[in-house]
């Protein structure tokens, strides 16, 4: 993993952190195409891939445990040696492209990026990960090399293993393969403004079959000590299929078959939101009822027995995920690139158990305000000002 992706790009480069992880696959010297790549990975049954986000990047292989040395020597050797070929860029672009496409024909999954646009407008942090089409089709190899040199830097990159292997032997050959890499000063980041004195509501007109919207409010960054809590609240209310907006919203009114909160958080701000895909006509009336949870659990303090079965679920979810090795690897790659301290996961549950029904209460207070509201929406929807007007708490 790397500490760079789309929020670190110029508007000239927005997309190159996401193109740039797909030139990773197109061949090294070692092996020169991506036959060769996908092929010795194969053939041992691995999974690998790799991911781009607003502020990492990341390359994985998953593998039996005798095929370790293998897996580590095909991921550093992308890492480290992929040639970036001039005419693989050229090809790659009609993928990207494709790619964006299909992010564009799935409402669900791009309104999200709407209600981030909404937050950021005026921020790399508010521009979709994948970039545009004349930026996609602008790229040269100078722009992947440049950009390389810039950011994929030895001090902000994280090796991890996870799962059977020889610790000091695999240690040792980390040192040395990685040993190139040079460490260097990467550009700073643009920070986002966090401030907001009204309700906000962003509209895309789109025909389609129902409105996705995302309503939420600005929350707490990355390493916010009541993060925590902002977690259990996240569950209260819609994190599982007993939550207060599961049962409102799906169970009891018949509104939404998906509903549910997401969270985000990043270096200097963050998000929790609910989103929903709803009937055009009940649009209004699933605004409403998730604007009265935000003020139920914002007034009424949870009874304990909602919060120990939030903690719980919490818990339970982290232990099963921690049973696979590549889960284990995420949880502590993060952290050491991202978090200020790496906490073991009995440490986190310590953190957990330690939130009261008065910390919920508190950050929910602080959190749900009606100026501090934001409403993103797709769907055939043009009047903007009609839900301004249910923004209110």
């Amino acid at each position: 993993m790397v500490g760079v992706g789309s929020r670190y790009e110029s508007e000239k480069l927005a997309g190159i952190s996401h193109f740039l992880e797909h030139m990773m696959f197109k061949g090294t010297v070692k092996r020169p195409t991506t036959l060769d790549i996908s092929s010795t990975l194969d053939a041992v049954g691995g999974e690998y891939n790799a991911a781009t986000g607003k502020d990492v990047t990341l390359y994985y292989a998953k593998v039996g445990a005798d095929k370790t040395d293998l897996a580590l020597d095909v991921i550093s050797d992308l890492f480290l040696n992929s040639k970036i070929d001039a005419e693989e860029i050229e090809r790659e672009k009609g993928t990207i492209i494709q790619e964006l496409n299909m992010y564009e024909d799935n409402p669900r999954a791009i309104v999200s990026d709407l209600f981030e646009q909404l937050l950021y407008p005026q921020n790399p942090l508010g521009r979709d990960i994948i970039g545009y089409k004349k930026t996609i089709r602008s790229f040269k190899r100078n722009d992947f090399v440049n950009y390389m040199k810039k950011f994929y830097v030895a001090n902000d990159t994280v090796v991890c293993v996870a799962g059977k292997f020889p610790e000091k032997k695999m240690l040792s050959q980390i040192k040395k393969i990685f040993a190139p890499m040079e460490k260097r000063q990467k550009p700073k980041l643009i920070k986002v403004s966090d401030s907001q004195d009204k309700p906000q509501v962003k509209l895309r007109f789109k025909k389609t079959d129902q409105t996705h919207l995302v309503l939420g409010t600005r929350a707490y960054s990355l390493n916010h000590p009541d993060r925590f809590s902002l977690g259990l609240l996240s569950i209260i209310l819609g994190g599982n299929m007993s939550s207060r907006l599961f049962m409102e919203v799906r169970e009891r009114r018949g509104l939404a078959y998906s509903v549910f909160t997401t969270m985000a958080a990043f270096d200097d701000c963050g998000y929790l939101a609910a989103q929903a895909g709803v009937d055009h006509g009940k649009v209004d009336l699933t605004i409403k009822t998730i604007l009265d949870e935000f003020q139920k659990i914002a007034h009424e303090s949870v009874n304990q027995e909602e919060l120990q079965k939030a903690k719980d679920f919490l818990k339970g979810k982290s232990v099963m995920s921690l049973e696979s090795s590549d889960e284990v690897s995420m949880f502590f790659i993060d952290q050491e690139l991202k978090r200020k301290k790496v906490l073991t996961p009995e440490q986190v549950f310590k953190k957990i158990d330690a939130v009261t029904a008065g910390d919920i209460k508190r950050i929910a207070q602080k959190i749900f305000w009606k100026d501090g509201l934001n409403l993103a929406i797709i769907g055939p929807h043009r009047d903007a000002k009609k839900f301004q007007k249910l923004l209110k708490l």
